[in-house]
């Protein structure tokens, strides 16, 4: 099992997402609500119904759903992972899952993957700060043309 925002997929998301499949027989991933993303993380730019379509069509995960707004570890209860993996940036500690699942009945194995640095574009922020720099860039460019057609 893995969760995650997903909010912009990037080659990071992917690169997880590939790694933990590699983990065991079926991926299982939870893509976190709304809700959730905003007191974690940040606010999304897709919408919970979107990344969880979006993450349901790649190819390393088997199936996805969305998670509980008020008990991680609902999920879990209902999902009964073998292995639960983590993302490098992910606020989660690993002996805090252990011990809770363990309270559950769940024996679980807890993994948390390294970051992704085949790219400099292996975050969220990352992807949205060059597009914010591109797109400063494209104005720069329209006003300078307005200002020699004026000429």
């Amino acid at each position: 099992m893995a969760s995650g925002v997903f909010d912009i997929l990037h080659p990071g998301h992917i690169f997880f997402l590939e790694e933990a499949k590699k983990l065991g027989d079926e991926l299982v991933v939870v893509v976190a609500r709304d809700s959730t993303a905003r007191k974690l993380k940040h606010q999304p730019i897709m919408n919970e119904e979107i990344r969880l379509r979006m993450v349901s069509s790649l190819k390393p995960v088997d199936r996805a759903v969305l998670g509980h707004e008020d008990d991680i570890f609902k999920t879990v209860e209902e999902i009964r992972p073998d292995i639960i993996v983590l993302g490098y940036d992910q606020v989660f500690d690993e002996n805090y899952i252990i011990q809770e699942c363990r309270k559950r009945g769940l024996n679980v194995r807890v993994v948390r993957m390294p970051k992704f640095s085949g790219s400099d574009l292996n975050g969220t922020r990352k992807i949205i700060g060059k597009i914010i720099a591109a797109y400063a860039f494209q104005k720069e460019i329209e006003q300078q043309e307005k200002e020699v057609a004026k000429k």
